[in-house]
Formats: structure tokens, C-alpha cells, sequence
């Protein structure tokens, strides 16, 4: 089995772990705020340090492939392609609402009912993707604006968990009493073990000069309120 460097960077939390034979033995995380940049390098040279104690180095780097954050998954990609590069291993992509999706599942602890796993994409908008508690895609991945019939078919037919940074804003919209809400389920590095170590095994792999995370939709540049305001 390998050992994998995991980085995940698609929203405020910033998460490293390390994998080895199928099991999470390192893992670093921060849910203080959009700071990639500042934490992930360090992050992951500690990931790599716990790795070396052992003996052991990375076989591959796995990267959380959004959507999300448009920075944080470019602050990811990049760090990733850059040890890949280095150490001449390969790259795995993990999707981002897939992982959640996994996490959520283990802390709920069900095994039944369908996971709608939703990244916040501003206003009333979100990027989201359902799946079953055997993590069989029902829905794919799509941007939306959430309305009370947006959900509505899933609602019908079965209890809906609905988690991520989007979900919260959706509580008042989503009035189902098939819908629930679990709290504090983020996407983390820990939970893109076992997707990450069977596209290993399987070989599959991305093109390093290709690949790009999934953005979903493009970046769009806003203007800082200092400069609306004419500070």
C-alpha cells in the first residue's frame, strides 16, 4: 500500500494529512480562516517531517479538485503540482463535494437516506452533488440557485442530509421535514484517504502539465469596498 500526501485547500479550512496503508497517520488542521498561503506550505513540510521519522516518503500527492474557493484551489494545485514535480511522483484528484460526502457519511453514521454535500457559491447560489450512503452519485455535481423545488424530487422519496458551507443559508428555504441539517461537516484532508489510495491502486492519475482543479464556474474579480467607497 502507499503512503499519500493529502492537501485540501477548497474553503476556509485548511487540512494536510498523511496516509499510510489505507489508514490516516498525520493529520493538521485549521478552521480559522482563509489563510492557505500562510498555512499549507507549513502544513505540509510537517506532513512530510512525521513521514521521514518513519522512514517513509510520499508515493503520491492527492488534491482536493474543487469546486470551491477559486484561490484556495489554486493555492492546492499549486503546491501539489510542485512536490509531484519534485519528487517525481504521481498526482491524484479528489473531488471536493465526493470527499465531503465520505465524511459525512462516517459521522453521521447512517446508512440510509441520501447526502446532498453544498459549497457555498455566493448569495443564494450553491455547488452541489447527492449521493447515496454507498457513495453512488444520484445527482451530479451542479451550481444552482436554491429554491424550495430545487431539492424537492429527493425530498419526496427520502430523508436528504444536506451539509457544507452552503447548507446553512438553504434552512430556511429548504423546509422539508425530510431534510436535515448536520452541523460542522467540512471537506478535510483525512477523509480523501480511501478515494485517494484506490485511484492509486487503479492508477489513476492526472497529467501534471494538464490538470486544473474543477472550478465549475469561471473566476470573477471584484473591486475592494475601500476603492467603491473611494478610500
Amino acid at each position: 500500500m502507499a503512503c499519500i500526501l493529502h492537501l485540501e485547500t477548497s474553503t476556509h479550512v485548511c487540512s494536510v494529512a498523511l496516509s499510510e496503508n489505507g489508514r490516516t497517520v498525520f493529520e493538521k488542521v485549521s478552521c480559522e480562516g482563509p489563510s492557505h498561503a500562510a498555512l499549507l506550505g507549513v502544513f505540509a513540510e510537517e506532513a512530510i517531517a512525521f513521514a521521514r521519522t518513519a522512514g517513509r516518503s510520499p508515493d503520491a500527492v492527492a488534491v482536493s479538485s474543487g469546486p470551491g474557493s477559486y484561490t484556495g484551489l489554486r493555492i492546492g494545485t499549486s503546491l501539489a503540482k510542485g512536490l509531484c514535480l519534485g519528487w517525481g511522483v504521481p498526482l491524484i484528484a479528489v473531488p471536493t463535494l465526493r470527499l465531503m460526502a465520505l465524511g459525512a457519511i462516517r459521522r453521521i453514521g447512517r446508512r440510509d437516506g441520501l447526502y446532498c454535500a453544498m459549497l457555498d457559491a455566493r448569495r443564494m447560489e450553491v455547488y452541489a452533488a447527492i449521493y447515496d450512503a454507498r457513495l453512488q452519485t444520484v445527482r451530479e455535481t451542479a451550481a444552482e440557485v436554491v429554491t424550495p423545488e430545487t431539492f424537492r424530487p429527493w425530498l419526496e422519496r427520502d430523508t436528504v442530509y444536506f451539509f457544507g458551507n452552503g447548507a446553512e443559508k438553504c434552512r430556511t428555504v429548504i423546509t422539508s421535514g425530510n431534510a436535515l441539517f448536520p452541523e460542522n461537516v467540512h471537506p478535510l484532508a483525512a477523509d480523501m484517504t480511501l478515494p485517494a489510495e484506490t485511484a492509486f491502486r487503479e492508477q489513476a492519475f492526472e497529467d501534471l502539465a494538464r490538470f486544473e482543479p474543477f472550478y465549475l464556474k469561471g473566476f470573477t474579480a471584484t473591486t475592494p469596498k475601500n476603492k467603491v467607497l473611494g478610500r
